[in-house]
């Protein structure tokens, strides 16, 4: 039996991401990079993608890297957004992509989940369109809530 990708784990738990018909380019515990392919569909009122897709994709982009950093932590804690911010900076149009990263170090917050505590940390994702511009930058404070 073969293990699903984070992708396939994501679209599979997660519907509204499967949506938007997300690429999965990269997902690994330092990095997930997705990209929203350009669907007029998903268009807003000036002819790019709507908020709404970009904050789905940055959000999801987040949940991969949690996935990925944390999968083997599953057994024990759940992982939970506990809040976001998104700064839309530069008009985006065409295809985005979104890269997110881990403020600190996996094995930190796993530490803190060892010692009995209900560990929170930050995820940064930056969206940029084609040319390379970053178009927004989101915030994400995840928590891994232990099972009772």
């Amino acid at each position: 039996m073969t293990t699903p990708s984070i992708g396939q784990l994501l679209d599979s738990t997660v519907p509204m991401a499967h949506t938007l018909n997300l690429e999965y380019l990269e997902t690994s515990p330092e990095r997930a990079v997705l990209r929203l392919p350009d669907q007029p569909a998903y268009h807003n009122h000036v002819g790019g993608p709507h908020a709404g897709a970009m904050f789905t994709l940055a959000e999801s982009a987040s949940g991969c890297i949690v996935l990925a950093a944390f999968g083997d932590q599953l057994h024990r804690a759940v992982p939970l957004a506990v809040k976001a911010e998104i700064a839309y900076k530069k008009l985006a149009k065409g295809v985005v992509t979104a890269t997110a990263t881990l403020d600190r170090p996996a094995a930190d917050v796993v530490a803190e989940l060892d010692k009995g505590e209900r560990p929170e940390f930050t995820v940064t994702v930056d969206i940029t369109r084609a040319d390379g511009d970053v178009t927004g930058v989101m915030t994400i404070t995840w928590t891994l809530r232990p099972n009772s």
